[in-house]
């Protein structure tokens, strides 16, 4: 997977819109307005995921590239070093679980928006 490949999926969500609030390389992901991925164009290929607390502990054992979230509330994002050897199947996986993670949390208003999108 390489940084387009990552923009491309994450964007192809509904309500999603893409931004850069804290600098000009920090790209964040967004669905009505609340954060679910965050990456970075210059560096080496991560991304930050939203994660229910108990599988973000379980990832982090499994999966050597997955560590807890850089710059992030630890105990609900992970950071994932996208390396060629991770599938993308499996990235897809995490962003999918972020992104739902994310709109269960948005209001009954913002969630009937979404729906209508």
């Amino acid at each position: 997977m390489n940084i387009e490949t990552l923009r491309e999926y994450c964007i192809s969500k509904k309500g999603v819109s893409e931004c850069f609030p804290f600098d000009e390389t920090s790209l964040v992901f967004k669905v009505m307005d609340k954060m679910f991925a965050l990456t970075d164009l210059e560096e080496e290929l991560w991304v930050n995921l939203k994660c229910d607390p108990e599988l973000a502990l379980a990832l982090r054992e499994e999966y050597e590239f997955v560590e807890p979230g850089y710059h992030m509330n630890k105990k609900h994002w992970n950071t994932i070093r996208i390396h060629d050897y991770v599938p993308d199947k499996l990235i897809h996986e995490w962003v999918d679980h972020s992104y739902h993670l994310v709109v269960k949390s948005l209001t009954k208003k913002q969630q009937t928006e979404l729906n209508k999108l």
